[in-house]
């Protein structure tokens, strides 16, 4: 089962700041721009992010409405799959984290009773994650192009459909240990700054934006962290 590591992330000003929950740089006071800037140089100098994927794609033997049935007696559940990748061919599991180093200074500034550093460390460990799922996406449609397919959008356990029980099971269908990755028993991931996905391949794979998943959230209203269309 491959790992990859070693990804380089590009992590912007404007997708950090929508991470700690600013809609823009208009409503940023200069000094939070320039922490957030000084703990970007921080994260690099002090190497604090560790990047690692583990994946691994599955033929799919059969499909109905609630459940994909996949090589090797698996099953992925939920109606969200079957309804969005009517037209896959295989489907790839991804983990991927940005390693416990981050999160460990996250919880050394708040000891250190530094919380404003903490929270926009938080914020860029989130920003990076987003950066991260990225790659893995440009990454996965190579993979699908190799063998004549599209790749999907990511799908990720939690959202509408997919419950996020089935976290249990998309770990223990990749090699999510050999990168430091395990879930808690609420199916929290470890370290916090993880994710889990699944992305179909095959031809005329359905492809969606950042915003249109938010749009279609339930915190769509609320949410500071949405993504405008």
């Amino acid at each position: 089962m491959p790992i990859i590591r070693d990804i380089p992330l590009s992590l912007k000003t404007r997708e950090v700041l929508r991470r700690e929950g600013f809609g823009g740089h208009s409503k940023v006071r200069p000094e939070i721009k320039s922490l957030v800037l000084e703990l970007l140089a921080s994260v690099k100098k002090a190497h604090l992010l560790e990047p690692a994927v583990a994946y691994e794609i599955y033929t799919i033997t059969e499909m109905s409405h609630r459940q994909l049935s996949l090589e090797g007696d698996l099953v992925v559940q939920g109606p969200l799959l079957p309804s969005l990748l009517p037209k896959a061919k295989e489907l790839a599991v991804v983990v991927c984290t940005i390693g416990p180093r981050l999160e460990k200074q996250v919880t050394d500034y708040i000891n250190r009773d530094e919380p404003l550093r903490g929270l926009l460390l938080d914020g860029i460990g989130s920003a990076a994650v987003d950066s991260l799922t990225q790659e893995v996406c440009k990454f996965m449609a190579g993979e699908a192009s190799s063998r004549g397919y599209q790749a999907s959008s990511p799908i990720s356990p939690g959202m509408p459909g997919l419950p996020i029980t089935e976290q249990w099971r998309l770990l223990e269908m990749v090699p999510a240990r050999e990168i430091g990755a395990s879930l808690t028993p609420l199916a929290i991931m470890s370290p916090r700054k993880s994710t889990s996905m699944v992305m179909g391949l095959g031809p005329q794979m359905t492809r969606w934006t950042g915003a249109e998943v938010c749009a279609h959230c339930s915190l769509r209203k609320t949410c500071p962290y949405r993504i405008p269309a």
